[in-house]
């Protein structure tokens, strides 16, 4: 059945509360418990150990580089950090677990008692963060293959992983998706993964309920998993309310499960029951001794967190004079943000810069499907480019030609410009007999001018381009042309 939210009057009847909780894949050169490779796209069963496979006598010892990145997620989403670090095991069975239990974090995780300002609409909401805790990947089942049967890859066993998870202070699945977004654009800025969805580097499951308009008391709640994109959650949380409101009114109850989205038919499928914290018997990791953290350390690791994406959203705003609008668009990718910065350093014309940035940079980034790092173009050589334009060496429209031709050839601006003869003239005396050709041909438009009406030259100049093949300097153009009919 393919619930409809429509069909029930929800806003009037409940009202819905969403916590999330993502996995984020964290990007250290080794797993967090051994030496193996912490990579992506390795042959099956190549990257694994005595210690991520679990047998007998096999010792964990912790990867700093995962303390330390947890330890940066933690104070990015403004939390504190506990100075007493613990390990527990979470004991379950699965064909994919090859210890019968993982290593995680219970009362103690890294990081706890956070938030995250986000933004749906013109509405800022603050999302708190529960916690944010260490813990190591499961590995990964195959079920699609020619034997007919499944198989295990545990390459990933072992990989660490951080989990944040929010209070449930979400109200709509446009607030989760919104929340997802901003996360994960600070997680990128923080560079501690690559959150790749594809490569299940960035993992969510959602948590979800309805309850009567103005109670407090949270209703039965079912947990969707197997969501491979922001939106599918979105929509994963759009059938699951309707199907709760269509449950609850017609006199049902919610049963709390594990359900996984099956995004191609669009509904939810029953995985199993949902499990409690003492279902997993959690207790300390007795081969991984608690520790605690100097603040020393958390203090220099917060020192060198970068500007993260809203600080930089609201400098870009008030130094640049940028709008909210371009101002969002450069923020949403860092190596943006940075190539515009380097060349608003050469071109301080910010307004300019970003013009360009968010129209033909950006157009070309997107058809080459590439990073911008990758364009063979600099911010030094984009700011020569802008400086011809404005400064009237080449019209706008020749400008994108040349963008095109530095992108696939490397050239710097000027020289492309000397070698196809592209500078724009602006030499009055060869303008002039342009101009004088025009107004002989359309005397109707010189009298339309003479009668008032100024805007009629539009015409006129866009003759003389033609007649020029795109060289003349338009805004001469317009001054000579205007000057030659006042005179006459």
């Amino acid at each position: 059945v393919a619930y409809k939210e429509a069909e029930f009057n929800m806003s009037q009847q409940f009202e819905t509360v969403i916590g999330l909780e993502v996995h984020l894949q964290l990007n250290t050169k080794t797993k967090i418990f051994c030496s193996c490779a912490n990579e992506f796209g390795s042959l099956p069963n190549t990257n694994v150990c005595p210690v991520c496979l679990g047998l007998p006598g096999a010792l964990p010892v912790l990867n700093h580089q995962a303390l330390l990145s947890g330890i940066k997620v933690g104070l990015a989403l403004n939390s504190q950090i506990n100075s007493f670090i613990k390990f527990d095991r979470k004991n379950y069975y699965y064909p994919d677990s090859p210890k019968g239990y993982q290593i995680s974090q219970y009362d103690f995780p890294v990081a706890h008692k956070g938030f995250l300002l986000i933004k749906t609409g013109t509405q800022e909401k603050r999302i708190g963060i529960t916690r944010a805790h260490l813990e190591e990947d499961a590995g990964k089942l195959n079920h699609e293959n020619a034997l007919n049967c499944s198989l295990v890859d545990f390459n990933r066993t072992g990989t660490p992983l951080i989990e944040i998870v929010t209070e449930p202070d979400l109200s709509s699945p446009q607030e989760a998706y919104d929340y997802l977004n901003t996360l994960k654009l600070t997680l990128e800025y923080l560079c501690v993964s690559d959150c790749d969805m594809e490569k299940g580097s960035l993992r969510c499951d959602a948590n979800v309920s309805i309850r009567p308009v103005g109670t407090k008391t949270l209703g039965t709640k079912t947990e969707l998993k197997n969501m491979n994109s922001f939106r599918s959650v979105k929509v994963a949380l759009e059938y699951e309310i309707a199907r709760h409101t269509q449950v609850i009114s017609s006199g049902g109850k919610i049963v709390q499960e594990t359900l996984l989205w099956n995004d191609e038919k669009g509904v939810t499928v029953t995985m199993r029951s949902k499990e409690q914290a003492h279902d997993y018997r959690y207790f300390p990791d007795p081969d991984l001794v608690p520790f605690t953290i100097d603040y020393k350390l958390v203090d220099s690791i917060k020192a060198e967190l970068p500007e993260l994406p809203q600080a930089k959203f609201i400098r870009f705003v008030q130094v640049y004079g940028l709008s909210d609008y371009d101002a969002q668009v450069l923020v949403a990718n860092q190596a943006i943000s940075d190539f515009f910065e380097a060349a608003v350093k050469e071109y301080a014309q910010a307004k300019k810069v970003a013009n360009w940035m968010t129209g033909a940079i950006l157009k070309e980034v997107n058809e080459r499907k590439i990073d911008i790092r990758e364009l063979k173009i600099t911010p030094q050589a984009l700011a020569q480019l802008i400086k011809s334009v404005e400064e009237g060496v080449i019209s706008n429209l020749v400008g994108k030609d040349v963008l095109t031709e530095m992108l696939n050839t490397g050239k710097l601006a000027d020289a492309i410009i000397n070698e196809k003869g592209l500078a724009q003239v602006s030499d009055d005396a060869a303008l002039l007999v342009i101009i004088d050709e025009i107004i002989a041909q359309n005397p109707g438009v010189v009298e339309q001018i003479k009668s008032g009406k100024p805007s009629a030259a539009g015409f006129l100049v866009g003759q003389a381009m033609k007649k020029s093949g795109g060289k003349a300097n338009p805004k001469k153009l317009n001054e000579l042309i205007t000057r030659r009919i006042s005179n006459a």
